[in-house]
């Protein structure tokens, strides 16, 4: 009661009470939340994703540069749904459009759907498209089962779009979940080393039913050698993904890195690599 804050005047009291009572539907509404995947028999997944990057290589005191930009339509069709939950999946391009251009020779551009012919380097491109690359089992919370690659294709080194490790467990808000993996970096005619690094997730928020998970990429093992810190550098990201809690899909992943190394080649060399990703979902089973 306004009578219980002896000698606070009339404004103040209705203040404290409002605050409280905003207090606690805050607190209500702060419940965890269960993220996973929902998986449709006969279903498809595509995906839009650019792919932008640029590489900046110094030695002797002379830089060339790098840039390439990849356009690319991915779809992953739904095989089988067991019991409970677990999806059979393959993922396959439909089309592309590469453009590289060097410092030295200029720009190439190529587009799958169009009429002219690959340019040398891209002629496997098109026999890749529209055919299943990968079949992969996951479970419900991302988890990959099994994994067989059916025709042969550079992994991806911000991960695919359906396999992102979600919680075991109902999370709040802030809450953290990590993943370890290794990868395996080598230098040409050099070294090799198997390399640990950790994926760490955070659930910064979730509004409208949408859940926003932030990413980044912490290595573990330590790295003495700058070529081969040159060569894990496309593997060291953050990012942000966009997952509806409803519909147990990913709509949406942003990632980046923008690193440089010096003294791979020498101590007057260094290389920069900048990149991007942005995957959208364009359309799925639940449409």
């Amino acid at each position: 009661m306004i009578a219980s804050h002896a000698g606070l005047p009339p404004l103040t009291s209705r203040f404290l009470l409002a605050l409280c009572l905003t207090c606690g539907i805050v607190q209500a509404a702060e419940e965890p939340v269960t993220l996973r995947y929902q998986f449709q028999p006969a279903g498809r997944i595509v995906t839009q994703v650019a792919h932008r990057a640029l590489t900046e290589t110094t030695m002797n005191g002379t830089t060339q540069s790098v840039e390439t930009m990849t356009d690319s339509t991915k779809t992953w069709t739904v095989i089988d749904v067991a019991e409970d939950g677990r999806a059979t999946l393959e993922h396959s391009v439909d089309d592309v459009t590469m453009t590289s251009r060097t410092s030295d020779r200029g720009e190439i551009r190529w587009k799958s759907n169009g009429t002219d012919e690959p340019p040398p380097g891209y002629e496997l491109v098109r026999h890749s498209l529209g055919v299943p690359l990968v079949r992969m089992v996951v479970a419900t919370d991302g988890r990959v089962i099994d994994r067989r690659e059916l025709r042969p294709c550079p992994p991806a080194a911000t991960g695919d779009l359906v396999v992102v490790p979600l919680p075991e467990e109902p999370v709040l808000v802030g809450a953290e979940w990590t993943v370890p993996q290794e990868v395996v970096v080598e230098v040409p005619n050099g070294p090799r080393k198997a390399v640990r690094t950790r994926l760490r997730y955070r659930l910064d928020s979730v509004k409208d039913g949408i859940a926003s998970i932030a990413v980044d990429t912490t290595v573990l093992t330590p790295i003495d050698d700058p070529r081969l810190e040159a060569r894990l550098l496309e593997r060291i990201w953050d990012g942000e993904i966009r997952f509806d809690i409803a519909q147990g899909r990913i709509v949406s992943r942003r990632t980046g890195i923008d690193r440089r190394v010096v003294g791979f080649g020498g101590p007057q060399s260094s290389v920069r690599y900048k990149a991007s990703l942005e995957e959208t979902l364009a359309a799925s089973q639940h449409d």
